[in-house]
């Protein structure tokens, strides 16, 4: 089951899967994603770590208190998705480049 699997190295790697994700986690607050709500009169931009960073509301919206909430709401909860698949491709992206089982075939 465990044939190929080099345990020797197996430190070495935790090592530098953390050293990866601790500079993925550092990355990831200069990744800035965006979502646009009600055909782009409300904008909110967060960093990959979460963060929203920024919220853009038209002027026209600022009559409207229910539908700004309402489009607000759906936005972050856009951009929040955004973040989660970003993390979730980062993930999958450093795993991608390491390989438990050595290099042998």
């Amino acid at each position: 089951m465990f044939e190929g699997l080099d345990l020797k190295n197996m430190g070495k790697m935790m090592e530098q899967m953390q050293a990866k994700a601790q500079e993925l986690q550092e990355k990831s607050k200069e990744t800035i994603l965006t979502a646009k709500g009600g055909g782009g009169m409300v904008q909110v931009s967060a960093n990959g770590a979460g963060e929203i960073v920024d919220i853009t509301i038209d002027d026209s919206l600022m009559e409207d208190k229910e539908a700004l909430q309402i489009l607000l709401i759906s936005t972050i909860n856009d951009v929040m998705k955004m973040v989660e698949d970003n993390k979730k491709a980062q993930a999958m992206g450093m795993l991608g480049g390491l390989n438990p089982f050595g290099g042998g075939a």
